[in-house]
Order: C-alpha cells, then sequence, then structure tokens
C-alpha cells in the first residue's frame, strides 16, 4: 500500500534538496530560470524575499514516504507588493469590514510576472493533492487567502479542480514565428530592401530584423526605424555580454541603473546587490546583459533572462533595465529592439515583455491572457470576490478583442 501523502513546510528554500527540486522543475511542461532552486534560494539568502521585507518563506514539499512527490514556492505576506496581480480592492474591503487580509498566503516569484509553472509536481494526482494540501494548512494558519499568480496550465487545471477562483490578466509577448506572405509581396523600402522574410520553408523563424519589419505594417515598420534612427544619430551603440562573461564591473554598472530606476519612482530597488551576485556565480547562463555606450562611457543597461532547451536558448524575458542618461527612444531600443535583434540571431523561438504595457503592441509584442487562482477562508466575501472576476474577466474578454484589432502585422 502506498504510503499516505504528507505536507512539510520550510521556512527557509535552503532546507529542501537543491537538486530534487530542480528534478521535478525539469519535468514540468513550463519551466523557467526563476523557479530554479538557486534563484529562490538567492531572493532569500540575499534578504530580497524574506519576512523582513514582507515575503515570510513557507515552502511547501509534498511526500510519500521518502519520495518527494510535488513542491512549490509559499510565501506568508504582510502586503501586496511585488505580485503584479492586484488585490488591493480586495484588502481594503475587508479593513472596512473589521477583517484582516493580511497575513495571505502567495505561492509565486516574488517580483516576478512570468508566467510558469508553479507547482512542481510529479503528475496531475499530485498537483492538485499539493494545491489541497495548501488550502488546508492555510486554514490552520488562519491565513486569510491563498493566491498562486501567473500559473501555467497545468497549474490552472490543478487549482480548479481544488475549486479556486481564477483571474486573468494581460500580457504581452512577441513570438519568433515569421508569416508565410504572398510571393507577390513587394520589396521592402530602401532601408532594409531584403527579399527573404523568413528562414527557409515559411513561417519559421525571421531570418533578421529587417524580416521581422517586413511583416509589420507601414506605420509599425515606419516607426520602429525612426524610434532606432533616433538613438543611433544620438551616438549610442550597444555592446551584449551572457553568461560568465559579464564582468563585475557590468554587473556593478547594471545595478546602479536597475536601482536608480527604483528610486527615480521613490521607491528602493526590491533586489539587493548580493543577489545578482549570486546569479552571476550560480546560474550565470541564465542572463544576458545589453550595455548601453556613448562617446566611450556607458550610459544605460538591460538585462534578460533566458530558458534553455535542449542546449539552447528557447525563451527570453525582458526583466530590469535603467539609464544614467536620457536619450530619446533609448528604452524602447534597450529593452525591446536589441533583445528581439538578438532572439532572431539565435533563434530564441519567445520574448516576453513582462507585465502591463499595450504601448508594447506597437513593437509587435502580442496580448495573451496569463491566469492566477485565488481562494479566500472567508465565504462571503469570497462569494463577493466570484462575482467580481466574473465581471473582470469580460471586461478582459472586451479589451482582448479591442487589442486584436490593433495588430500591428499586415493584414
Amino acid at each position: 500500500m502506498a504510503a499516505e501523502p504528507v505536507l512539510r513546510i520550510h521556512t527557509d528554500p535552503a532546507q529542501i534538496d537543491a537538486a530534487a527540486w530542480d528534478a521535478l522543475l525539469a519535468r514540468q511542461a513550463e519551466p523557467t530560470p526563476f523557479m530554479r532552486h538557486a534563484y529562490l534560494d538567492a531572493l532569500h539568502a540575499s534578504g530580497s524575499a524574506t519576512a523582513d521585507t514582507g515575503w515570510a518563506p513557507a515552502f511547501a514539499t509534498l511526500w510519500r514516504g521518502e519520495a518527494l512527490q510535488a513542491a512549490c514556492p509559499l510565501y506568508v505576506k504582510s502586503h501586496s507588493y511585488g505580485e503584479y496581480v492586484f488585490d488591493w480592492a480586495w484588502a481594503n474591503a475587508y479593513e472596512e469590514h473589521g477583517l484582516a487580509y493580511y497575513p495571505k498566503a502567495v505561492c509565486a516569484v516574488p517580483f516576478t510576472p512570468v508566467p510558469g509553472a508553479r507547482l512542481l509536481a510529479v503528475d496531475a494526482e499530485h498537483r492538485v493533492l499539493l494545491v489541497d494540501g495548501l488550502v488546508q494548512w492555510c486554514r490552520q494558519m488562519e491565513l486569510s487567502s491563498l493566491h498562486l499568480l501567473f500559473g501555467d496550465d497545468e497549474d490552472i487545471a490543478a487549482c480548479q479542480a481544488a475549486g479556486l477562483m481564477l483571474r486573468n490578466t494581460v500580457q504581452f509577448h512577441w513570438n519568433n514565428v515569421a508569416p508565410t506572405l504572398p510571393a507577390s509581396l513587394g520589396s521592402l523600402p530602401p532601408e532594409g530592401a531584403l527579399a527573404a522574410l523568413g528562414r527557409p520553408g515559411g513561417g519559421g523563424g525571421y531570418a533578421h530584423f529587417d524580416a521581422f519589419l517586413a511583416a509589420l505594417s507601414h506605420d509599425k515598420r515606419k516607426k520602429i526605424r525612426q524610434e532606432r534612427r533616433k538613438v543611433r544619430e544620438a551616438g549610442v551603440g550597444f555592446r551584449w555580454a551572457r553568461g560568465a562573461d559579464i564582468g563585475e564591473a557590468d554587473w556593478d554598472f547594471f545595478y546602479r541603473c536597475y536601482a536608480r530606476t527604483y528610486r527615480e519612482h521613490g521607491n528602493p530597488p526590491y533586489l539587493t546587490r548580493d543577489f545578482f551576485r549570486r546569479q552571476a556565480a550560480q546560474m550565470p547562463e541564465a542572463w544576458l546583459l545589453f550595455i548601453a555606450e556613448r562617446e566611450g562611457r556607458r550610459i544605460a543597461a538591460s538585462l534578460i533572462a533566458l530558458e534553455e532547451r535542449e542546449g539552447s536558448p528557447a525563451v527570453a524575458y525582458g526583466r530590469y533595465w535603467g539609464a544614467l542618461e536620457r536619450v530619446d527612444c533609448l528604452h524602447f531600443e534597450a529593452c525591446y529592439y536589441q533583445p528581439i535583434e538578438w532572439c532572431i540571431a539565435h533563434g530564441v523561438r519567445r520574448f516576453e515583455g513582462g507585465a502591463q504595457g499595450e504601448h508594447k503592441m506597437a513593437r509587435a509584442l502580442m496580448p495573451v491572457r496569463t491566469t492566477s487562482a485565488h481562494w479566500l477562508a472567508h465565504p462571503a466575501f469570497a462569494e463577493a470576490v466570484e462575482r467580481f472576476l466574473a465581471r473582470e474577466d469580460a471586461g478582459i474578454g472586451h479589451y482582448m478583442t479591442h487589442l486584436e484589432e490593433r495588430n500591428p502585422f499586415k493584414g
């Protein structure tokens, strides 16, 4: 007879065997570098995501005997910062009725609105058992709620089976898929008049950046060229480095830019310098850095994360950026055009531009739904939130339709 499943809670990710965690992650349909043990442990060990910053780790593992069957990052939170699925209105409603919304439980990667596997499991059965165990644990701890943020399809199916409510939001992703265009298509304008529109066979990845531009409508193509020209004419050039080729000085410069971006908005940076030092040491291959230079000095940087599949980068994630000097359109160049051009050159199939920002559509990042799941302990509030989510989802549907009508590609 198989042993009964047992849920264990860990107050430090270092308490969980890294190899066992990463082996579970490798079995998932949508792994990301942000769910690797080294990433999550660095968040804690660097002081970025700890009880002192409102992210008290309570990582969950599910066991049968001595066999690890499922696991997930779980935090007990005293606020809603750094989540990107906004529930401040729910917290305010609780407070208005004399109830405590915090502490709550969040299954997520701190400060990281990237869709992907959150519930690491050997199969669907144990994924559902893990969710059931999380809800039971939240009840025992008298937490107000449980929130799984930016899960993949398998996560969401498990949450539905466990009775959680679903919430959709919208992100913008670029896909390296060249459309198959009719042979009668005219040539490009002089700046980039190239015959090939994609890789051989049609419908594969773009052959180069100009081939990508060729797939866009005239107005969008013209706008991108104008934006890139402004950066060039300002005397700004770019270089990139990946993995171990990102030197300590480059990491230091990047962090200056990153921290400045937060401070310009009146906030301290979420991540410490030590966090990035640990990333450089423990998982350097997951990082790609673009540095903007003008007249021999560095002026801006953008940091991209990479997920490898079968030994090659397959997905790129726009994460952080900052600038020490202001240059018109520099943000677009550093955060979209340089990464997209790199993705095309290296056969990366998708670039995820991060949360929010429908301005990204003008740069051919297309809208996609992302889904989170929610459980509230209070029955009346759960019913009210369920009604709210139904109305919100109808609005998301209308919004997606509106966005699709603004498709930047040629009809």
